[in-house]
């Protein structure tokens, strides 16, 4: 059975950094491309950032780039997303997903699998 696992959310204040880690049960990891996406209450599902299955390339949204950096280990089965210079905007459920094809990275449609979420709460 896959499982996503996340991380390493929590309450921070405003500045501060977290990093979250997703573990996959995934049968040959390296063949996946991986995402983080977040959800604030009430709003809908926004993209994070996504990084390729061999690690080289990733991609973030405008609102994080600079601040938010992804990497993986595909020996363990990880993803890590570091968080810095938080913001009270980036107060959002986390959640990390899986894919094959590399098109529409931004969008929630073509992942295959789903973590739980991992909450971020960031004071101001």
């Amino acid at each position: 059975q896959v499982q996503l696992v996340e991380s390493g959310g929590g309450l921070v204040p405003a500045g501060g950094s977290l990093r979250l880690i997703c573990v996959a049960s995934l049968r040959s990891f390296n063949t996946y491309h991986m995402a983080w996406f977040r959800q604030a209450p009430g709003k809908e599902r926004d993209f994070v950032g996504a990084i390729t299955w061999s690690g080289e390339t990733a991609y973030y949204a405008p609102s994080v780039k600079g601040r938010f950096y992804l990497t993986r280990d595909n020996a363990k089965n990880t993803v890590d997303l570091q968080m810095n210079s938080l913001e009270p905007e980036d107060t959002a459920v986390y959640y990390c997903a899986a894919r094959r094809n590399l098109g529409g990275v931004e969008t929630t449609g073509g992942y295959e699998y789903w973590g739980q979420g991992t909450q971020v709460t960031v004071k101001s």
